[in-house]
């Protein structure tokens, strides 16, 4: 799948910027997180597995950028981010967006959920501004992880897939041995290798969400 990604300053709204990925383009205000290799890796996993028939969520969104490209093949797509101005700017991208603190506002379930957390080790004393928060994981790296973990099987309908990227410096050992036992499957669907970590996407899953197509 082509890799094809530019961010430039021109032709946008004050102070933003646009990004272009697999032929959409989208604004990047500021105080929202840019999409990243992260991103990236994890929407080109969500296209592998993303069925015709889900209904998805996005829980953190950020620009809306992963939302945007899944909904091209979904039956549904919605978003959630803790940032009031990433909601805005999902929005403006247009995409359907709620402001939320992970599955805050919610009240229905989802055949696939994608999740790009904050998982980079922080100190206490760090920033709490948007941007900061964006990637923030807490001093294991783990914190929002292993919050979403926990609440993530109330939203999941019985075919539900969890999507989700985390780094080597996270300890996703730690986070695989969680979602094993969670989930009947565990699957490391993409890794990359970038400056001083390792990205991956993980797919959990129970095996009936595979008892249709595999």
């Amino acid at each position: 799948m082509s890799q094809e990604r530019v961010a430039v300053g021109l032709n946008t709204p004050k102070g933003s910027q646009k990004v272009y990925y697999l032929g959409e383009q989208l604004d990047v205000l500021p105080n929202v997180y840019e999409p990243s290799d992260d991103t990236y890796l994890l929407v080109d996993a969500a296209l592998s597995v993303v069925r015709p028939t889900d209904s998805v969520l996005e829980v953190g969104t950020g620009c809306g950028l992963i939302a945007k490209i899944v909904a091209r093949l979904a039956r549904s797509v919605i978003a959630t981010d803790t940032n009031p101005q990433a909601v805005a700017n999902a929005t403006l991208n247009g995409v359907e967006a709620i402001h939320g603190d992970l599955f805050a506002n919610l009240h229905r379930r989802f055949d696939l959920i994608i999740f790009n957390p904050p998982y980079l080790p922080t100190h206490s004393d760090m920033s709490s501004d948007w941007l900061t928060r964006a990637w923030d994981g807490g001093p294991s790296g783990r914190e929002v992880i292993m919050r979403f973990l926990s609440q993530v099987d109330g939203h999941l309908t019985d075919r539900g897939r969890v999507l989700m990227s985390i780094s080597s410096i996270t300890g996703h050992r730690e986070v695989i041995e969680r979602m094993k036992a969670q989930f009947e499957i565990v699957r490391t669907l993409a890794e990359r290798k970038v400056f001083f970590e390792t990205l991956y996407v993980i797919l959990g899953a129970e095996a009936r969400a595979f008892s249709e197509r595999q």
